[in-house]
């Protein structure tokens, strides 16, 4: 039997979120001989779709997932060629097509960044798992420190004790709280999300255009982008720069989804019409305002109590924030289980923290002062992300 590190010897960890990062830190903890749990809101395992497909990276995502062991798992599952991107201007003009490049990267090239449904990611983590590691239907209400433990409830009326509480639990994270008041600022943009399950059928030409790769259009100042989810469907995000109160003073009922093609289809009324087909065929939108962290605020460490993830580091989406939530993961599990000699957990938690907020600091103040090229881009922002990709 494997011997438990010795910071975590009769130490119960839980960990708050089960999603990706909050996974793949069970995975990694669970191969040193730590007993940790996973309190996860949803239901059951299938119950609801994950959403858009993901891309790990070299340095980050992928590091993480070798590290669990479920490498060829992950090779069986990943989407062969969706890392590809395709950028169009609002004419449904091609401008960077990767799909018609030369060359596949392919594992061990720094350069490739293979993609993978969420969902599809989820279940080999899950299966990487001792069987009732994940405690399903456990949606985290409040915890309270007895006898310097964590007594967790959850809104299904079940409670919990652990020695260690790991929050990974997203951008509106219940454990946060406990480290820190700091709440997310507005970025100034906001997307509003689509979700077609049946595109080959319901938008026969803009599935066709999208042709299984990251499609981004982008010009007179908005942005649209779709992905494939490994189900079949097409996940799409229609972003915009507005005031931080737009949807209460809009007057789009976003429950109403005649209301919310009508608007889109006049927002970008001088858009090829392949793009109001998309629109139409959507029947569920949401809009999401783009927050972020301020980072240069950093909280006391606990030796009992941090966070991975979003809930750690939100920022606009960048293409980082799943590889950041699975290296944190890593690093964590290497200061609380590693060789490294750390005395206590107050000091191996500080090293994590520290090497956490020190990567994901740069990269969230370049997002947010970069976040207009990606919401209201101009042809020069075009330019130089067609530079970039290229």
């Amino acid at each position: 039997m494997m011997q438990i590190p010795e910071l975590l010897l009769h130490k119960n960890i839980a960990i708050v979120g089960g999603g990706p990062g909050g996974l793949t830190l069970a995975r990694l903890l669970q191969l040193k001989g730590a007993w940790v749990k996973v309190y996860e809101r949803d239901h059951s395992q299938a119950a609801r779709v994950q959403g858009a497909i993901v891309d790990l990276h070299f340095d980050s995502g992928l590091k993480a997932m070798e590290a669990t062991g479920l490498m060829e798992a992950f090779k069986a599952n990943y989407m062969t060629g969706a890392d590809k991107y395709r950028l169009l201007d609002p004419k449904g003009n091609i401008l960077l097509d990767e799909g018609n490049q030369a060359g596949e990267p392919q594992f061990g090239n720094p350069q490739f960044r293979p993609e993978i449904d969420r969902g599809a990611l989820r279940d080999l983590l899950i299966n990487g798992l001792l069987p009732g590691t994940v405690i399903w239907d456990s949606q985290f209400v409040s915890m309270k420190e007895v006898d310097y433990k964590w007594e967790l409830q959850f809104k299904n009326g079940t409670t919990a004790t652990a020695d260690i509480v790991i929050g990974s639990d997203g951008y509106r994270s219940l454990i946060r709280p406990y480290l820190t008041d700091v709440k997310a600022l507005y970025s100034g943009a906001m997307i509003i999300q689509g979700e077609i399950d049946h595109p080959k059928t319901a938008c026969p030409e803009f599935y066709q255009l999208v042709n299984q790769a990251n499609l981004m259009a982008m010009g007179n100042g908005a942005t649209i982008a779709a992905q494939p989810r490994g189900d079949g469907g097409l996940t799409f995000y229609a972003a915009s720069m507005y005031p931080e109160n737009w949807v209460k003073v809009s007057g789009i009922d976003f429950n109403n989804t005649e209301q919310v093609q009508t608007y889109l289809i006049d927002h970008y009324e001088d858009w090829n019409p392949v793009f109001f087909s998309l629109f139409k065929a959507c029947q569920h939108f949401l809009p999401r305002p783009l927050n972020y962290f301020p980072l240069e605020n950093r909280w006391e460490t606990k030796d009992n109590v941090t966070l991975i993830g979003d809930a750690a580091h939100l920022m606009p989406p960048n293409g980082e924030g799943i590889n950041l939530a699975m290296l944190d993961a890593l690093d964590l599990s290497e200061c609380l289980t590693g060789t490294a000699t750390f005395t206590d957990l107050h000091n191996a938690i500080a090293s994590y923290e520290k090497t956490m907020f020190d990567r994901a600091a740069p990269l969230c103040k370049e997002t947010i002062e970069g976040i207009s090229d990606f919401a209201a881009p101009t042809e020069e922002s075009v330019q130089d992300l067609i530079k970039m990709l290229s």
